[in-house]
């Protein structure tokens, strides 16, 4: 079994959207470790602020079908693929980490740059597992978090659902 971290964000419908996907996490892969839920101002763009999370799953998938399944769930939320980069996501999964792995996976860069560059990634990631090592810098999550210098403007957050989760 791998050990598979994944960051979650959403800035349409947020709170429903992160719950949504934790519950949707849960009936793919059974228990699901979550860091605590971070609202954060959108990043190259001006936008609605985001939440953002990051999960822990183990499965037997490999790197594609991992990457296939998070295209789905993102899809049955009505992610609009046609936006630029940037823009207003109802859901996004990304895998951030995959074991210790290192390199290009099914066409996935891993382990994924925005771990060290984006606070609403790196913290929640530092909150769920600080002792686990980065594959490329083997540096602590918590380390990472302590020395970093970027933008660190993120807030906790209590996810309230608005509508009944399906």
């Amino acid at each position: 079994m791998a050990t598979v971290y994944l960051g979650l964000g959403s800035n349409k419908a947020p709170d429903y959207h992160i719950s949504w996907a934790l519950k949707a996490l849960t009936k793919h892969f059974g228990d699901v470790a979550c860091s605590p839920i971070y609202r954060s101002v959108a990043v190259g763009f001006d936008g609605d602020d985001f939440l953002n999370a990051v999960t822990c799953i183990q499965t037997d998938r490999e790197v594609g079908e991992i990457k296939e399944l998070m295209t789905v769930l993102e899809d049955q939320c009505g992610r609009d693929r046609s936006q630029p980069k940037f823009s207003d996501r109802v859901l996004d999964i990304d895998i951030l980490l995959y074991d210790d792995k290192v390199g290009t996976f099914d066409g996935l860069s891993l382990p994924r740059d925005e771990i060290t560059q984006y606070a609403h990634v790196l913290k929640p990631l530092a909150d769920l597992a600080p002792t686990l090592c980065h594959p490329g810098t083997h540096q602590t999550y918590q380390m990472l978090w302590d020395t970093f210098t970027g933008d660190r403007a993120i807030y906790e957050h209590t996810l309230v659902s608005e509508r009944p989760l399906p």
